[in-house]
C-alpha cells in the first residue's frame, strides 16, 4: 500500500471527534443530544415538494435545475442572499460579491485552499468547532486556542496572540457559537474586525446559527464592521432551509471572490442546481419569513425544555449556558467527572452528550469534565427523559 499523505495523520484527532459525533445519533433507541441538526418538524417538506411540483412541469426550471450550473451559484439565489439574509442584517452586499458552496463546511475548504500553506497558523476559540479544526487539520494548518469568557473571544488575549504568532487567520463562531452556545458582543465584534484590519488578518466569520434566536437582542455580523475586506462571512442555508440541500454561502471582497471561484470550480464544478432552485424558489415565493416564525418556535420550546431539566436533574454545582439562540447548550460539571468516560455508561443508559475535550484545541484535559448538549433535534418529551437519566447516572458518580 502506498504512503498515505501527510494530512491524514495530521487531522486524526479531530476527524475521530467527528466520527464520534455521528456514532450515537442514528440508534433509534438511544436518547441522542449529540446532534446538532434541526427539528424533522422544521424541515419544509409540503413546501418543497410544492415547489418541486411546480419546477418540473413542462417549460419551468427543471431543465435549469438537471442541468451544471455557474460555478459562483445561480444570479437569484445569491440576490436572494443579498436582499433577504445579509442587507435586513446590516450587511449592503453585491450578489456579485457571493459564492454558493456546497454546505457550511465546504466554506472552510475552500478558504483554507485559497489562504492556509501548511504550518501557517489559524487562531480558534477555546472550544471551537471541532469540525472546521478538521479542516484545518487537514490543510496542515497549526491551530492555536485563544481565550473565551461569557461574551464570547477574549480580545486582549486575540490581539497578544496576533502579535505573537503572526496567524494568516482568525476563525470564530460569534452567534450561539458551536459548541458553547455563547455569543460575541457587540464591543468585541467591532473590535474583531478592526484587528483584521489593523494586523493584515483573515477573519473567519462562521455564522450558520444566527437566524435561530429565541431571545435576547439581534446584534449584527462582524462583516458588517468590516472597512478594508479582511473579513470574510460564510454561512448555511441547513439551519433555516434543509441540511440535506448541501448550500452554504461565503460574502467577501472581489478579489476574494474570484480566487474562492478559481479553487470552487477545481473542487466540485458548482453547488447542486437542483438544491440551488429550490432553495430559490423558496425564497423567492415568500415562504421563508413564516417558516422561520415557525422553526424558532419549536426550538425555543426545546431549549426552554432543556433549560428547565438542567435546574431540575442535574446536580449542584453544574454550570451551564443559557443560549439566546441556536441549537446546543454547554454544561461544566461539578467534581472531577471526566464526560469522555462517563459518555460510555451513558450510552449504556440509553442517552448521549458531546464530551467536551475534544473541542480543545489546546489539549492537556481541558473541557474534560464538560459536555455539549443539543436539543434541536430530541422532542420535548425525550429530553425529559434523556435529561433525567443522564442527571441521575451524573449523580451517581458524585456519591
Amino acid at each position: 500500500m502506498p504512503e498515505f499523505a501527510k494530512r491524514m495523520k495530521n487531522m486524526e484527532k479531530s476527524a475521530a471527534v467527528i466520527a464520534g459525533l455521528f456514532q450515537n445519533g442514528t440508534d433509534p433507541d438511544i436518547i441522542s443530544f449529540g446532534i446538532g441538526a434541526p427539528a424533522r418538524e422544521a424541515l419544509p417538506i409540503d413546501l418543497v415538494r410544492e415547489i418541486a411540483a411546480d419546477v418540473f412541469t413542462d417549460g419551468k426550471r427543471g431543465a435549469e435545475a438537471l442541468q451544471y450550473a455557474k460555478p459562483q451559484g445561480l444570479q437569484d439565489l445569491r440576490e436572494v442572499v443579498a436582499e433577504q439574509l445579509l442587507a435586513p442584517k446590516g450587511v449592503p452586499a453585491r450578489a456579485e460579491d457571493i459564492l454558493i458552496v456546497s454546505g457550511g463546511m465546504e466554506c472552510m475548504n475552500l478558504i483554507c485552499q485559497v489562504f492556509i500553506d501548511p504550518g501557517d497558523t489559524i487562531l480558534v476559540e477555546a472550544p471551537t468547532f471541532v469540525h472546521s479544526v478538521e479542516t484545518f487539520d487537514m490543510f496542515q494548518a497549526n491551530c492555536a486556542a485563544v481565550e473565551t469568557d461569557e461574551d464570547g473571544i477574549v480580545l486582549e488575549d486575540l490581539e497578544e496572540k496576533i502579535r505573537r504568532l503572526h496567524p494568516k487567520m482568525v476563525y470564530v463562531v460569534p452567534t450561539f457559537q458551536n459548541p458553547s452556545g455563547k455569543t460575541l458582543s457587540l464591543e468585541r465584534r467591532k473590535r474583531v474586525a478592526e484587528l483584521g484590519s489593523q494586523y493584515d488578518v483573515v477573519i473567519l466569520e462562521d455564522d450558520p446559527y444566527r437566524d435561530l434566536r429565541y431571545s435576547g437582542e439581534e446584534l449584527p455580523p462582524i462583516k458588517s464592521f468590516d472597512r478594508t475586506g479582511h473579513t470574510v462571512l460564510a454561512n448555511s442555508f441547513s439551519k433555516i432551509f434543509s441540511p440535506g440541500s448541501r448550500l452554504g454561502y461565503i460574502y467577501a471582497a472581489q478579489d476574494i471572490i474570484q480566487k474562492l471561484l478559481d479553487a470552487k470550480s477545481a473542487t466540485n464544478s458548482h453547488a447542486p442546481a437542483i438544491s440551488q432552485v429550490l432553495c430559490a424558489e423558496f425564497f423567492k415565493r415568500g415562504y421563508f419569513e413564516s417558516h422561520l416564525r415557525r422553526i424558532r418556535e419549536i426550538h425555543r420550546e426545546r431549549r426552554d425544555v432543556m433549560m428547565e431539566c438542567l435546574e431540575k436533574f442535574f446536580p449542584e454545582g453544574t454550570k451551564w449556558v443559557y443560549p439566546d439562540g441556536g441549537l446546543f447548550t454547554w454544561v461544566e460539571l461539578p467534581g472531577n467527572i471526566n464526560t469522555t468516560e462517563l459518555l460510555k455508561e451513558a450510552v449504556a443508559h440509553k442517552v448521549s452528550f458531546v464530551a467536551g475535550e475534544g473541542f480543545f484545541t489546546e489539549g492537556g484535559g481541558k473541557g474534560q469534565n464538560c459536555m455539549r448538549l443539543g436539543f434541536s433535534a430530541v422532542p420535548p418529551e425525550k429530553i425529559r427523559i434523556g435529561m433525567e437519566r443522564l442527571g441521575r447516572l451524573i449523580q451517581s458518580k458524585l456519591g
